[in-house]
């Protein structure tokens, strides 16, 4: 399978993405929310790897399980950062095994503390090597790759994250996932320039439903995307009440994706944080666009 069949007849699709929890506990809560969101017959599950490839068993292992446990199609994140070539070898192949194709390839996030970090020796420094690498070993993978709207952090320029964009695009990714973001404005500017340098794959926004206060002042800081001061403020109006924050969360997600589907996007990628309440809820305010 590839990601572009997802999508074929320009089919608009919501898709979902959810992290390893790290207790059997979790990993059952997790499995009762994902059969709550298979309501909303998503075009894939994404499965997030942890730093420096903390999560790369627990990853490999909810993908296994909701590759039996559902009828969606599974993709796999994997970061190259503190992996060489032989483990990058071992893990696609044991997934391939599995029937599992689709691939979400980044560098991945470099902890603070490791300032001058050196990538294990026949390893990859940069997602367009290891796209390259995935491609020419298992052509029969379907690869995503990241876009950042507001550019990544570490970019010295938004010309620069574009060229490196475009990189992963011409090894061979097919299709672009972004970061979240919370003005639409953003996503449109960044895909008006991405069209402007030839690429053509589709462009997926990647959309937070607010939880709480502290957790998107986190993410924001961690990712460089900007928290608009109306909707900051209405997080803070709320703070103490967790019920009205995801309101809050839910309110302004649903209008960012009401007008993206009228702007005709291919389709959705939701940051579910694992909960299916607010996607829930969005994808029902969203039925008649």
């Amino acid at each position: 399978m590839k990601f572009s069949d997802l999508y074929k007849n320009g089919q608009f699709r919501y898709s979902v993405e959810l992290f390893p929890p790290k207790s059997p506990e979790g990993v059952d809560a997790l499995i009762q929310e994902v059969k709550r969101l298979c309501g909303i017959q998503p075009a894939y599950f994404s499965v997030t790897y942890g730093a420096m490839g903390s999560t790369r068993d627990l990853t490999k292992n909810i993908v296994l399980r909701l590759k039996k446990e559902t009828k969606v199609p599974i993709a796999s994140h994997f970061t190259c950062i503190a992996s060489n070539r032989d483990q990058i070898k071992r893990y696609i192949e044991e997934i391939l095994s599995q029937g599992i194709d689709l691939i979400v390839a980044l560098r991945g996030d470099i902890p603070g503390n490791l300032k001058n970090y050196v990538p294990p020796a026949d390893g990859f420094s940069h997602a367009n090597e290891l796209v390259t690498f995935l491609k020419t070993n298992y052509p029969q993978l379907s690869i995503a790759v990241a876009g950042y709207p507001e550019k990544h952090l570490e970019a010295p320029s938004f010309e620069e994250d574009l060229k490196n964009l475009q990189r992963k695009v011409e090894a061979g990714a097919d299709v672009i996932i972004t970061q979240l973001f919370f003005d639409n404005a953003d996503f449109f500017n960044f895909v008006q320039r991405v069209r402007e340098r030839g690429i053509k794959v589709p462009i997926l926004p990647g959309i937070l439903p607010v939880q709480n206060l502290k957790q998107v002042e986190k993410f924001t800081q961690m990712c460089g995307a900007k928290f608009p001061k109306p909707l900051q403020q209405r997080l803070i109006h709320c703070q103490n009440d967790a019920d009205q924050m995801k309101a809050v969360g839910v309110e302004h997600a649903t209008s960012q994706c009401r007008e993206l589907i009228a702007k005709q996007v291919t389709g959705i990628h939701f940051y579910s944080l694992n909960k299916a309440d607010s996607v829930l809820k969005i994808v029902a305010n969203t039925l008649d666009y």
